[in-house]
């Protein structure tokens, strides 16, 4: 009877394991692939050609990181009205999240004169996200969300996430989990800010 039941739990923790890797993304080959260079801070910091006021004064505060949790998040959202906004929720102990910071780095340098990008550290402590920060530099701001209420408002479990305004300010879409490429991420951009999709 014991050997049944170490064969049954090891064949749970199997089962477990590839789910696990499933959710994850995993399994599909471009998921598994190493994530691209990130960018410089020199490369994130390029002015925006043809960028309205709004972007570009966003854009000038490359790499900030300002306290102010949900609060600050719905100022600036509001400020925004008018362009389609994609916030990133990240922090520097997650895996996916640092996955994933090249390709919002690549999509906010690409995108930035016509679409507003706003980081939200979670759960983080400054010290550490600043380490990361300048490994991946952010061509926009990050507010500072140490209790993780943006988390709790977006009803997500667990970070990544990624929210998708349109430009009336209406919340489109809420991404649970990382982007397993440049590609994934641009097409939701297209489809959820832009409303092109």
């Amino acid at each position: 009877m014991r050997n049944v039941l170490l064969v049954l739990g090891a064949l749970a923790l199997v089962v477990a394991v590839v789910i696990g890797a499933n959710q994850a993304g995993e399994s599909d080959p471009a998921a598994s692939a190493a994530a691209p260079r990130a960018l410089s801070l020199a490369e994130v910091s390029r002015p925006l050609d043809g960028a309205p006021p709004q972007l570009a004064a966003l854009h000038a505060r490359v790499n900030a990181l300002q306290p102010g949790g949900r609060a600050a998040l719905e100022t600036q959202l509001r400020a925004l009205r008018g362009h389609p906004v994609v916030v990133n929720l990240w922090a520097s102990w997650c895996d996916p999240c640092r996955f994933e910071l090249p390709f919002f780095q690549r999509q906010a340098v690409k995108r930035g004169a016509q679409v507003a990008f706003l980081g939200v550290n979670s759960g983080d402590n400054r010290a550490e996200a600043r380490k990361l920060s300048a490994r991946y530099p952010m061509p926009y701001p990050s507010i500072e969300d140490p209790r993780q209420s943006v988390v709790a408002h977006y009803g997500a479990v667990g970070l990544p996430v990624t929210a998708f305004y349109d430009a009336r300010g209406k919340r489109v879409l809420v991404h649970q989990g990382r982007f397993s490429s440049e590609a994934q991420l641009a097409a939701q951009i297209e489809r959820y800010a832009l409303g092109r999709g």
